[in-house]
């Protein structure tokens, strides 16, 4: 596969590089002094390394930095909870919740535990991979996709084990019943993350208004419906659906911001792999 993921144009549209200026969103252009010099380090480290190796490095060292933010909500919720503040809501939300189940309305929740769970979850991440791979022929959507739900991943065990945090009593959850630490919920942070860069990719090659309100409703609808009826199910309080909100939201920058890095270096002339260096001695030519 080729490397290219920079958005294509239509005919007769001029381009500075390799930025559409008509019918394409600019993600290249940096504003302020951190911006600037992001793009700065990134296409440095692009010409060194390669733009899609650059990509890479840019997600991890995001990843560790939203892995310690998930560290650092999660302590901060869990003195918040202690102190009976944001907790307060829970209760009352879940008994809404309550009042609210209808057998179709429970069934209907229940299957999108089922498809944004830890079976259909990764298969839909697999088969945007595949999808947006294949048609842009590029690994980029791989490296971004994959590193999304890993990281979204990581995330959530890192709250989970810090947190221990005990779901709602079984008396008041509907089937399927989940035993694993209650903070944060996994199913939203991961829809969040997965669908919020699915829809970024689309959203990146679309030249109708429509199409592009439609990749940013289509993604913030489903984190919400898989949030509230985790709720609803009593698989979870509400405010380990909104965290989990917060937190996929954060990570969901990260990626994009290493993916706009990723086209900025591109768009300055660093090459997609690494380049073999060429010998700086010639054949036969020995020091004495």
């Amino acid at each position: 596969m080729q490397g290219s993921e920079r958005p294509t144009q239509p005919r007769g549209v001029e381009r500075r590089g390799s930025t559409a200026l008509e019918g394409r969103p600019v993600v290249t252009h940096w504003y302020g002094p951190v911006g600037t010099r992001l793009a700065h380090v990134a296409t440095g480290v692009g010409h060194r390394v390669g733009a899609q190796p650059a990509l890479a490095i840019v997600l991890l060292v995001g990843g560790i930095i939203a892995f310690t933010a998930s560290f650092l909500v999660s302590r901060v919720y869990d003195a918040v909870v202690e102190n009976d503040g944001v907790a307060m809501l829970d209760r009352p939300m879940l008994q809404e919740a309550m009042q609210l189940r209808r057998p179709w309305l429970d069934e209907f929740s229940a299957g999108v535990a089922y498809v944004f769970g830890p079976v259909g979850m990764p298969l839909i991440a697999v088969a945007a991979i595949l999808l947006l791979a294949l048609t842009r022929r590029s690994w980029t959507p791989v490296i971004l996709v994959a590193g999304a739900g890993v990281g979204s991943l990581l995330m959530t065990i890192a709250g989970k084990d810090i947190i221990g945090r005990s779901r709602p009593p079984l008396v008041d959850a509907v089937p399927p019943f989940e035993h694993s630490p209650s903070f944060p919920s996994g199913h939203s942070l991961n829809a969040t993350v997965v669908a919020g860069v699915v829809g970024y990719l689309l959203w990146l090659h679309r030249h109708a208004v429509l199409a592009k309100i439609a990749c940013v409703v289509v993604p913030v609808v489903l984190a919400v419906v898989v949030g509230l009826t985790r709720v609803l199910l009593g698989a979870h309080w509400f405010t380990d659906v909104l965290a989990a909100w917060l937190l996929g939201a954060g990570w969901l920058a990260v990626v994009v911001t290493a993916h706009r890095l990723y086209l900025t270096a591109r768009e300055r002339g660093a090459p997609e792999a690494p380049q073999p260096r060429a010998s700086t001695q010639s054949h036969g030519s020995h020091r004495t």
